[in-house]
């Protein structure tokens, strides 16, 4: 785990126009215990950090698999009350891997309020170069779990064509692994088993895998730039 280091810069407005729901909806989450109280600033003014909108964002996700407030509460009771807005980040795809591919149909209007800000054509283009979104006739088709990653991609101080380049290789090397692991299974399950068999296995494995990739592809990123920057 890491912990955060950032203040707490966000009103109650601010972070409910970002996660893209209502200043009612955060403040029912934090009654019932669902999201840790805010840093009270000035004038009792309450500030909320980027953990606060990691952690919406989970609450989002845990809602789409269907899960009710009484048992996303108990899932989130179980998590370390350390987390970082990047340990969160981490849980929630895995999380995301349970479901299958969703995509929503919404005008620019809507997809800024998604974003929580306004976009630039230059930044929506970047959007679609990113494959976070489609461009229709009269709309936009965009996957809610993949936009937030990528306006926070806008903001990184890293050209776009790294970002671009950065992409293709992680494509390139997932869909190895991708390969690698289903010829794994496979072999494993042999030809005796039903599809639905199969079905099940591939269901059960998913998140498992998922998270371990993410954490083993986590340890190696940082001893990597544990490497650079000792040669540096």
């Amino acid at each position: 785990m890491t912990t955060d280091t950032e203040e707490p810069a966000l009103t109650v407005d601010e972070l409910a126009a970002r996660a893209g729901v209502t200043v009612r909806t955060v403040r029912f989450y934090s009654t019932r215990g669902l999201l840790p109280p805010p840093v009270i600033g000035p004038r009792r003014v309450g500030h909320y950090s980027e953990t606060h909108l990691a952690r919406l964002a989970l609450i989002e996700e845990l809602q789409h698999q269907g899960m009710t407030l009484s048992a996303i509460e108990r899932h989130l009771q179980q998590l370390p009350s350390d987390l970082s807005a990047q340990d969160l980040a981490m849980h929630r795809a895995v999380v995301a891997s349970w479901a299958p591919e969703a995509t929503a149909e919404v005008t620019r209007g809507e997809l800024e309020r998604r974003a929580g800000r306004p976009l630039t054509e230059e930044e929506v283009d970047r959007l679609v170069a990113m494959d976070v979104v489609t461009r229709d006739t009269d709309a936009f088709r965009v996957d809610p779990g993949l936009l937030r990653l990528g306006v926070q991609l806008l903001d990184a101080p890293i050209a776009h064509e790294a970002i671009l380049a950065a992409r293709s290789v992680l494509l390139e090397h997932s869909r190895a692994a991708a390969h690698e692991l289903s010829t794994l299974l496979r072999d494993a399950v042999g030809e005796r088993d039903s599809v639905a068999e199969v079905k099940s296995l591939s269901a059960h494995m998913q998140p498992l895998v998922v998270q371990a990739l993410l954490t083993t592809f986590q340890r190696s990123l940082k001893e990597e730039l544990r490497k650079w920057l000792k040669e540096s």
